[in-house]
């Protein structure tokens, strides 16, 4: 009888997990739609053949890529491969990483290559509304290796690598990004003038790295944008750096519908004009906080003052002075004097020794985004008032 009841719970158990087994398969071609219903969202638009399961990976074989406003223009990917594949419950999908195939494209004398695409910690929602944080489309890290873009056989443009990492919070997120190993060959330049100023400032070939760090707080829409640095050697660092609210998934959410709305419609005229007030309206949202740009020169603005000055027959000293002088003037057409006497004195201050030079926005309360454009078209000699701006050297 014990021996009975052992065959009768194994029968029991094997029927189970027959009829369990198929419900807790991975749906490749689920997943897929899904993604394709997410990346549709923002305006790209995925295609695949077929997606295949083996255990928790998934392959899509012949994926596409292209954009709702470009119809008909594709670029074919091939493969993908998830690996780590999950369904969560409510039939959103997790996959541990995503590997792309490398990338060769030609074309008409030139050639695009990228090796090594690799998207880990990718979330699939299982409806693209894009209301919540579980509605949208996220990944926690993107990388590749060797970026190449090749024109009649030289290489114009070369990056070793692409990192970014998106980190969840409570509020919302905290992200980077670094472009290393950027390289830009402008040897092959045709225009002779500009040929010529290239070869004298020394940038026949740019050398750098392009960095960008910021956070986006979700409920008040919070954009902090802290980098986004272009560093180049023996030319200088050029930072921007920004911070305002408004920018809900409710906003996201309306802005692409305006621009689905105006792609939809054949009469590109009346189009574009729904288009614009859409946006005017939607600008009603928006809460700028500050805003800067910070140069910090690398040897470069030596050299600019010594290419422009030989052209006009002087040194580059004496032409710095010149500069002294004319820009009050200039700037004395503007009727804004407390920012003429800021710009002047920072120009003077950074000409006579070139270090940095920094104009800043930073307003004492946080100014709409409405009140900056009717101060723009109103009376725009109130907009450094308006916005707190700033101009400072060498600090």
């Amino acid at each position: 009888m014990k021996h009975l009841r052992n065959f009768h719970l194994m029968m029991a158990s094997t029927a189970f997990l027959t009829l369990a087994g198929p419900a807790l398969a991975l749906d490749g071609t689920d997943m897929m739609k899904k993604l394709s219903a997410a990346t549709n969202a923002g305006g790209t638009v995925i295609t695949f053949e077929k997606a295949e399961v083996d255990g928790d990976t998934v392959k899509a074989t012949g994926v596409q890529v292209g954009f709702a406003n470009l119809p008909g223009d594709t670029l074919k990917i091939g493969d993908l491969t998830f690996e780590g594949v999950e369904e969560k419950e409510g039939g959103a999908y997790y996959a541990k990483t995503l590997s792309f195939p490398d990338i060769d494209i030609s074309q008409e004398g030139g050639r695009f290559s990228a090796k090594a695409i690799l998207f880990t910690g990718l979330t699939i929602p299982a409806n693209a509304t894009g209301e919540t944080l579980d509605d949208i489309l996220l990944y926690e890290t993107a990388s590749t290796g060797p970026i190449a873009l090749n024109i009649k056989g030289k290489d114009v443009l070369a990056i070793e690598g692409v990192e970014a990492n998106m980190g969840r919070q409570d509020s919302g997120f905290a992200y980077d990004a670094n472009v290393a190993g950027f390289k830009a060959d402008l040897s092959q330049v045709e225009d002779a003038a500009a040929k010529e100023a290239i070869e004298k400032l020394g940038l026949t070939t740019l050398d750098g790295t392009m960095t960008m760090k910021g956070s986006w707080e979700v409920e008040s829409g919070k954009v902090v944008l802290d980098e986004y640095a272009f560093d180049f050697k023996n030319v200088g660092r050029l930072n921007f750096a920004v911070d305002f609210s408004g920018y809900t998934l409710g906003f996201i959410k309306s802005l692409q519908e305006a621009v689905k709305t105006a792609e939809a419609n054949p009469n590109k005229e009346e189009a574009n004009q729904a288009a614009g007030l859409a946006m005017m309206g939607l600008m009603q949202q928006l809460t700028f906080n500050s805003a800067s740009i910070r140069f910090d020169d690398a040897s470069i603005t030596k050299k600019a003052l010594d290419y422009a000055g030989a052209k006009q027959g002087v040194t580059g000293n004496e032409l710095a002075q010149s500069l002294k002088a004319l820009i009050p003037m200039m700037m004395a057409q503007l009727n804004m004097p407390e920012l003429q006497n800021q710009i002047s004195a920072a120009l003077n201050t950074y000409l006579d020794g070139p270090k940095s030079l920094t104009i800043s926005a930073a307003p004492e309360k946080p100014v709409p985004v409405p009140m900056i454009v009717g101060a723009a078209m109103g009376a725009p000699n109130t907009i450094p008032t308006v916005l707190g701006v700033k101009v400072s050297a060498n600090d």
